[in-house]
């Protein structure tokens, strides 16, 4: 088994070796970007992290794994159009995307598209991240279905010089952490809540609100929102947050966004899509029960949860709405006739996947536009839902409820909803949790689902 400075070393004169069957003309006319897929020996455990902006996208049960570090590209959007002039770019670009895959990987270059849950011009003060990005990393790092490889992309014009330069000094950085062994959970830290909004007080005010609302028929649904603030007696470890969330989650998304020295981190189960080839795969999730200590107890809280009238309203909210997205932009909608059941280590979800396959000409871009946000957390009617949701709720959501995930050059990709997430800094902590409101939710109720969801992020953080 080669030693990690042994890989680096190989991979090294790999780059040098590829250098010249790049499409880099010597009078810089070439335009676009160049991405070069190197294989690796063995699958790392993890994504290191670096210092630097970087991302992270895992699912631990399927063994996937998408990370990038640095930036080769980078476009930014905000406005009721972002994610259409972001989609522009991305098919203006996907003739220029140049890839090279000497190694016969099978694997793709990618970037990271991600965007907060609204489209307001001017994101919170405390916010890291632009309202969307479209971000090509200049170092990858892919793994799935057992190959592994790094992606190194560069924009061009560049030179050979250049590239080389580059591309040594990212590999120095990288490979020799790339299989140190992972760092182990620490022992559990007391956290100390020391903000929150709504209060419960506050929070019954809301629904009430909301229920007026949607008994005057002006709703039907809509999704409130709290945050809660932590400070722990030590600095998060951002490695070891992954490695809890993804012990306690594994059939979960875990994601890692870092840029101006935060972390906006989630281990979310709801997929917004992925588009694969010709198909669409689209999750609709709504439907909330919590967890029992012992198995009888969780089977009767899961039977419950299938034959409940308001849990199942609020599940077929989210599955018309999907349908409605999609009608005049896919063909051969599927529905699963009843939910399945998604349990998790902390709740249980009903669940419908839906298959469709988008019309010619339809690019992932668009697809999200017109599903997000769906009424699992935004509500419906979509715009009188988010119309109240701006006037009403306390706080700027920023990326909460959200979506981020991958695109290859060929947009196809995936993206996932942000939930179950938090955004850390040094011993601080943002949570956000939400619940769906329709005719007879229950303030007590809905606040212990909130309560329930926080505590996702609440236990990975405190072995941290």
């Amino acid at each position: 088994m080669l030693a990690p400075l042994q890989i680096l070393d190989q991979l090294k004169l790999r780059v040098v070796e590829q250098l010249g069957t790049l499409p880099l003309r010597a009078d810089g006319a070439s335009t676009g970007m160049v991405s070069l897929l190197l294989a690796l020996p063995r699958a790392p455990a993890g994504a290191p992290q670096l210092a630097g902006p970087q991302f992270q996208f895992l699912h631990p049960q399927r063994q996937e794994l998408r990370a990038g570090y640095g930036c080769a590209a980078q476009w930014d959007a905000e406005g009721s159009d972002r994610l259409e002039r972001l989609g522009s770019i991305a098919e203006a670009l996907r003739p220029h995307w140049h890839r090279s895959d000497p190694d016969e990987t099978g694997l793709d270059a990618f970037a990271m598209l991600g965007f907060a849950a609204g489209a307001e011009l001017s994101p919170q003060v405390e916010d890291h991240l632009p309202n969307a990005i479209l971000w090509i990393p200049q170092v990858g790092l892919c793994v799935r279905d057992g190959e592994a490889a790094l992606v190194l992309s560069a924009t061009l014009p560049t030179t050979p010089e250049t590239l080389a330069a580059q591309w040594v000094a990212a590999l120095e950085q990288l490979v020799p952490e790339l299989y140190r062994p992972q760092t182990g959970p620490l022992m559990p830290a007391a956290l100390e809540r020391d903000f929150a909004e709504p209060d419960f007080d506050a929070w019954s005010a809301l629904i009430d609100r909301a229920l007026l609302r949607i008994r005057a028929g002006e709703l039907e649904k809509v999704v409130l929102s709290r945050r809660v603030d932590v400070d722990g007696p030590r600095d998060f470890d951002i490695g070891r947050l992954l490695g809890a969330l993804s012990c306690l989650f594994p059939s979960c998304q875990i994601i890692n966004i870092r840029r101006n020295g935060k972390s906006f981190v989630a281990a979310t189960p709801e997929r917004l899509l992925t588009r694969n080839g010709p198909t669409l795969e689209v999750d609709a999730v709504a439907g909330t029960a919590a967890r029992a200590e012992t198995a009888e107890r969780d089977a009767e809280l899961a039977r419950a949860l299938a034959v409940s009238d308001k849990n199942l309203r609020e599940h077929r909210f989210v599955i018309d709405a999907v349908r409605e997205a999609l009608a005049d932009c896919c063909e051969d909608i599927v529905v699963a006739s009843e939910p399945r059941l998604m349990q998790l280590s902390n709740a249980q979800h009903l669940w419908s996947p839906i298959r469709a396959v988008p019309r010619a000409g339809i690019n992932l871009f668009q697809l999200a536009d017109r599903l997000h946000p769906t009424p699992a957390t935004n509500g419906h009617p979509r715009e009188r839902s988010r119309e109240w949701l701006r006037r009403a709720e306390p706080f700027v959501r920023g990326w909460y409820t959200g979506a981020a995930g991958f695109v290859e050059p060929d947009l196809t990709g995936e993206l996932w909803v942000l939930l179950r997430c938090a955004r850390v800094c040094g011993t601080r902590a943002e949570l956000y949790a939400g619940a769906g409101i329709v005719d007879g939710s229950d303030a007590a109720t809905e606040w212990d689902e909130t309560e329930a969801k926080l505590k996702a992020m609440l236990t990975a953080l405190q072995y941290a």
